[in-house]
């Protein structure tokens, strides 16, 4: 686990009463609307993924963002990446963000996988001259093999994930993103992930990670905020927030117990 966090130190991440709702529609085409306007059926419905929600993080802490399914979790880190916008309330982050919160995002499927690291490191904020620079190591850490010259549209989820990561996790940045990076892709690639975000968190940057391994959040975090239905549960201790939400009990698949056994691998 990292070292404390100086309360001197800057602040790195600043959520404020932040709430985002979004609007489920039942019916599609206007023949379903009428035919529902009709018989006196609801249109739409609207719920608060993100409900007054306030935290403060500070420069160099590393975050587990936990929750059940649907609790907000990737809805706060679009937030915080700026792909989206809070419906009420403020957050403010400090230098550059950057990071994975959606596997394959930004690639183009009829690109092939060396010109969406271009693609994708561009839409990061990375120059063509500096992504040329780290071409080579983006390349090995994503070791897609044969495969970087064909169309990605073609590659695995897990193909996808070494790709994406590898271009993120290349990224200069004071603030790094991960949202279930893990849940695709072989034990050694995931262990090769956990054991380069340890350099970013070891480097002073903030690590944000959502995880449901309570195995590898202990090892990499030094605090846990918990949503739930899209609100803050709870905020501090890493082992206290894993039983808050019960994970410390006996995992019951064998993907639970790899992965409790990857965080405490590495």
């Amino acid at each position: 686990m990292s070292t404390a966090v100086s309360s001197g130190a800057p602040e790195s991440i600043v959520v404020d009463d932040v709430s985002k709702q979004f609007t489920i529609r039942y019916h599609r085409t206007i023949k379903q609307m009428s035919v529902a306007a009709v018989r006196g059926q609801e249109l739409s419905n609207t719920f608060n993924a993100l409900d007054r929600v306030s935290f403060t993080v500070r420069q160099g802490e590393s975050i587990g963002l936990m929750g059940l399914n649907g609790s907000g979790k990737s809805t706060l880190l679009k937030l915080i990446n700026g792909i989206m916008r809070p419906d009420s309330g403020s957050l403010l982050t400090r230098g550059r963000t950057a990071g994975l919160i959606a596997t394959g995002a930004g690639f183009h499927p009829q690109l092939s996988g060396r010109e969406n690291i271009f693609l994708n490191a561009a839409v990061l904020g990375m120059s063509e001259a500096e992504t040329r620079r780290k071409f080579d190591d983006i390349v090995e850490f994503a070791d897609v093999g044969k495969h970087l010259d064909s169309p990605v549209g073609h590659y695995s989820s897990g193909m996808f994930a070494r790709l994406g990561f590898a271009v993120a996790i290349h990224v200069d940045s004071d603030i790094f993103l991960a949202d279930e990076v893990l849940a695709v892709g072989d034990k050694p690639f995931k262990k090769k992930c956990l054991e380069r975000m340890q350099e970013v968190r070891d480097s002073g940057r903030t690590l944000f990670y959502v995880s449901h391994a309570p195995g590898s959040v202990k090892k990499m975090c030094d605090r846990v905020l918990v949503l739930d239905k899209g609100r803050l549960a709870f905020d501090g201790d890493v082992a206290e927030g894993i039983r808050y939400l019960k994970y410390d009990e006996p995992a019951g698949t064998d993907e639970d117990a790899q992965d409790d056994e990857m965080g405490n691998d590495v």
